[in-house]
């Protein structure tokens, strides 16, 4: 059995298995099972040691230890300029990140113009790191809102890239043709909450991509399309990241369909 999974604390919000298992019934490999494992933060050393040596192909890195598992692995030079590892192949004892692939894939998936153009990213935290990363790679120009300027000073040096930090009234004036959402806030049960401040006039006619896809439609998504522009949900990025690290342990293709259809189905069900 090649055994592969996710590891979070906590990781039972996890829809990565029902994604996974479903590849995996696809393509009739029935000697691979994706599984979620609850990892405390003072043993994450030593619970990579376990999971390789009882059988682990690979896994998943979610919140809170993408960063703390760099120091158990080699992390690639994508992992190494974001600063975070989400997969890890124990073949190689190899840690990358699939983020900027998921992310930067769906943007490519959904027609979203990239070199050139203005965009503003929400946040300065992870999922951050991996969007300003894949944007400035691709040509952006990049500007970073969050409410801690420090953190954002941090980011921008840590990554090396050119972007500049921005606050919301003057990214409401500028003119950004992508907006990407990089926080948590409007994500379910907060389905209420959206990272646009109400203080600030809602930029007309953008792309916003909401990285959130618990609720589906956030309520910024709701905000851009009030505005004349097109909203994308973050269930794409999920996904294309997800079938990036199938692809690294299983050495063959996603089958990306299958599992969007297998989370939509799970979203469906969790509704509420």
């Amino acid at each position: 059995m090649n055994k592969v999974g996710v590891i979070g604390w906590p990781v039972d919000h996890s829809l990565s298995p029902v994604m996974h298992n479903a590849a995996f019934a696809a393509l009739g490999m029935t000697d691979w099972f994706y599984d979620k494992m609850a990892i405390p933060p003072d043993i994450v050393g030593l619970s990579l040691r376990e999971l390789r040596d009882h059988g682990f192909t690979g896994i998943n890195v979610t919140v809170p230890h993408k960063q703390a598992v760099m120091r158990y692995v080699t992390a690639d030079e994508r992992a190494q300029a974001i600063g975070a590892v989400n997969t890890i192949d124990f073949r190689a004892n190899v840690g990358t990140n699939t983020d900027v692939s998921g992310f930067m894939d769906d943007l490519a998936a959904h027609g979203v113009e990239i070199a050139g153009q203005n965009v503003i990213v929400l946040g300065a935290g992870g999922a951050a790191r991996a969007a300003v990363y894949g944007l400035a790679q691709a040509g952006a120009n990049v500007a970073i809102v969050n409410r801690t300027p420090e953190k954002t000073e941090q980011l921008i040096s840590d990554l090396g890239v050119d972007a500049m930090p921005m606050t919301f009234e003057k990214a409401a004036k500028g003119k950004a043709a992508l907006i990407v959402n990089c926080t948590s806030v409007g994500m379910y049960p907060k389905i209420d909450d959206s990272p646009w401040t109400d203080e600030v006039p809602f930029p007309p006619r953008v792309t916003v991509y909401d990285m959130v896809y618990r609720p589906q439609t956030t309520k910024l998504m709701r905000q851009a399309e009030a505005n004349g522009g097109r909203a994308i949900g973050g269930l794409g990025m999920l996904v294309r990241q997800g079938a990036a690290a199938f692809s690294i342990w299983t050495g063959q293709e996603a089958p990306v369909d299958v599992m969007f259809a297998a989370l939509e189905e799970a979203l469906k069900e969790n509704s509420g």
